[in-house]
């Protein structure tokens, strides 16, 4: 009898023990598995963001309130313009800019291209929260968007595709029309003011006139 005792004893535990290996294991791969799930979602969402910078050569970065409060008082308090004129923001980014000229500008209607898919989710995200009539968010290239309309354009660039966009804006554009650019000047133009936002960086931004931009900045 105490053999079998002894007999039954044993094989309890050596079944325990297997039961707390199994355990083990199976806890340890459901870590690594949340583990690296988690990496995966990060790396998807850095991807969302930054592929489309591999392309246009600017990322979403966004503008700072010091540098939105120097822009706004940069701007003029009315547009000049008709019904059918738009404000663009060109890379758009999450949103919190073209917010800000959609309410100094009620009456007009604002559009921001964003090529980055998370930016652009995020301010449309808002945008259902926080309800601007007059602002739409577009995914889309604004290299490829029509711009004839545009009364005032937006652009926080790197130089490089500012290059690019300096073309598109000088062919598209009408005269008398405003383009402001955040930080970065656009190489060839001249400013017809600019302004210094009161950061750590002392970033500028400037004011340009189409058809005007071989002036002198008063």
């Amino acid at each position: 009898m105490l053999i079998i005792w002894r007999i039954c004893n044993t094989a309890i535990a050596q079944s325990c023990e297997k039961n707390v290996l199994f355990n083990f294991d199976l806890n340890w791969i459901n870590a690594v598995t949340m583990e690296l799930l988690t990496l995966g979602l990060a790396l998807f969402v850095i991807a969302l963001v930054f592929i489309p910078t591999l392309r246009t050569g600017a990322s979403p970065v966004p503008t700072s309130r010091r540098m939105q409060k120097a822009l706004l008082a940069l701007l003029p308090e009315h547009l000049t313009c008709d019904p059918q004129s738009v404000i663009y923001e060109l890379g758009s980014g999450w949103g919190g800019l073209a917010f800000a000229v959609a309410k100094k500008y009620p009456e007009t209607t604002v559009v921001g291209y964003e090529i980055s898919l998370l930016p652009w989710l995020y301010a449309r995200l808002r945008k259902s929260f926080q309800p601007q009539n007059n602002l739409h968010f577009t995914l889309s290239n604004f290299l490829n968007r029509d711009l004839s309309n545009g009364v005032l354009v937006l652009c926080y660039l790197l130089p490089k595709p500012m290059d690019q966009l300096r073309i598109k804006l000088e062919e598209e554009l009408a005269l008398g029309a405003l383009v402001v650019s955040n930080t970065f000047a656009f190489r060839g133009w001249r400013p017809v003011d600019e302004k210094k936002a009161d950061d750590m960086y002392a970033s500028h931004v400037f004011l340009y006139e189409v058809g005007n931009t071989n002036r002198k900045a008063s």
